[in-house]
């Protein structure tokens, strides 16, 4: 059981996974946040082409 032990307490290749996990993890949440903060942006020049097509055609915007 000891030898159990001492082999498991030096195993490392499961201590590489889960830094590779977290890594990962690390980077979908700057993904989310970066995505986040432009989408105010990208919102507001959708709407602008909305509204210059909508100028330019006199046509309503369909409900």
């Amino acid at each position: 059981m000891k030898t159990l032990i001492d082999r498991l307490t030096r195993e490392e290749d499961g201590a590489t996974a889960v830094e590779y996990g977290l890594i990962a993890s690390l980077v979908v949440i700057a993904m989310i946040a970066s995505m986040a903060a432009m989408s105010d942006t990208t919102i507001g020049i959708w709407n602008g082409v909305s509204t210059d097509i909508v100028a330019a055609t006199g046509k309503a915007q369909p409900s």
